[in-house]
């Protein structure tokens, strides 16, 4: 799946009544099996732009399109943005069965400004994994009842194998039935990215996911998520301030150049 951006604003009411702008990306392209990273300064509207991406917020203007499209590599187009061009994935899609069934997939090109707020968490649910700063886990819940309860937006039964399967990626095989107090703070952070990448998503943004991490346990998330989403055949939009984890990924795209609103400040 390509995501596309054209002429995106949002605004925010300041105290005093005044408009002011955060959001103002003339066009942006995510090519279909692309790990980009996105680098901005705190406050510069990172998380703003995926919330947006994510339809947990509404545009005041614009389109954010979802396109079942061919990779970068199969279209032969030069994407656009700063660092290295993106390359094909390192490793082979997941073995048979483990990848996203068809009708998972966006099959047709979806707006998701034009959506309501239903079916946006809707298609959200079924298309887009998203990994916070911090894990947002469920403390009642086990690992693997957290995991499990990311499938629960797809329509489709649990599937208590592909959890299993995820979890043991991550490396917590014996910990499945730990509740998130007797996990470490790295390992809590994995369950989410296994919780993130349970209904098999096409798009997986996530935001600042190492940010709350110590460098050995920011290199795991890290790794993880990347593999990961080349294994479920995801394209990945990780928002970040480090530089050593956004030079780790094929393509860098500062939000101030591509943001008319933060050029304003």
């Amino acid at each position: 799946m390509a995501v596309t951006i054209e002429s995106l604003q949002k605004n925010y009411v300041a105290p005093d009544g005044s408009i002011v702008p955060v959001i103002d990306v003339p066009h942006f392209k995510l090519f279909s099996g692309e790990q980009v990273a996105l680098i901005g300064s705190s406050g510069s509207g990172k998380t703003t732009l995926l919330h947006l991406i994510a339809g947990i917020l509404a545009p005041d203007r614009g389109s954010i399109l979802f396109d079942a499209a061919p990779t970068i590599e199969e279209s032969g187009a030069e994407a656009p943005g700063l660092g290295a061009a993106p390359h094909a994935p390192d490793t082979a899609p997941h073995k048979p069965g483990a990848s996203a069934p068809d009708y998972f997939r966006a099959q047709t090109s979806t707006n998701i400004c034009a959506l309501s707020e239903p079916r946006r968490d809707v298609f959200r649910g079924q298309h887009i994994g998203y990994i916070f700063q911090t894990h947002h886990l469920l403390g009642g819940f086990t690992a693997m009842e957290n995991v499990l309860l990311g499938m629960s937006f797809t329509g489709r039964s649990a599937d208590h194998g592909w959890a299993t399967q995820l979890l043991n990626e991550v490396g917590l095989a014996d910990r499945l039935h730990y509740k998130p107090a007797k996990l470490s703070l790295g390992q809590q952070q994995r369950v989410a990215v296994a919780r993130a990448l349970a209904n098999r998503p096409t798009l997986v943004l996530a935001d600042e996911p190492t940010g709350a991490l110590d460098p050995k346990n920011a290199q795991q998330v890290l790794d993880l998520i990347r593999k990961l989403c080349t294994q479920v055949g995801a394209s990945l939009l990780l928002v970040t301030h480090d530089m050593n984890i956004a030079g780790q990924l094929p393509r860098r795209v500062e939000l101030r150049e591509m943001n008319k609103a933060t050029q304003l400040c």
